[in-house]
């Protein structure tokens, strides 16, 4: 995150987006949390067995979740975010632990290093007027809450 900026008004600004600081912390802790879980998952994931190689491999699988936006912002709302909550990975992996079983340690796995990656890069859950207006802000701004061109 980029260092805090003062603006004449007195107010202080994140750099990261242009936010105040006291709206973009929140969205700092929640990227630090994200990058220890993709460091836990890849640790858990190679501790169970599995090759490391099958995180990158299967990364963008599970972004077939967006494919609700071809029937509308909100349909892809929805859609997005189910494929992009932790509750399903949750669920799986509560699954493997109880069963015992290989499968869903390995779907859950790759399934939450995926939204830890996402939400570490800034792509959060969605609002239902537009893709790019997420839980963790705009995507597509740059600093200063300039619009991307």
């Amino acid at each position: 995150m980029a260092p805090a900026s003062h603006e004449p008004s007195g107010r202080v600004h994140s750099a990261d987006r242009g936010y105040p600081v006291w709206v973009a912390l929140p969205v700092w802790f929640q990227r630090v949390e994200n990058a220890a879980v993709a460091a836990l998952v890849v640790v858990a994931f190679v501790q169970l067995g599995f090759a490391w190689w099958w995180l990158p491999a299967v990364f963008l699988l599970w972004d077939l979740s967006m494919l609700g936006y071809l029937a509308s912002p909100r349909v892809g709302a929805i859609t997005y975010n189910l494929g992009h909550g932790y509750l399903g990975p949750a669920l799986l992996l509560g699954l493997a632990w109880v069963s015992d079983a290989r499968w869903p340690a390995f779907v859950g796995l790759t399934w939450a290093f995926h939204i830890a990656v996402d939400r570490l890069l800034g792509y959060g859950l969605k609002f239902t007027d537009r893709f790019s207006h997420t839980h963790l802000g705009e995507i597509g701004q740059r600093r200063h809450g300039a619009p991307a061109t």
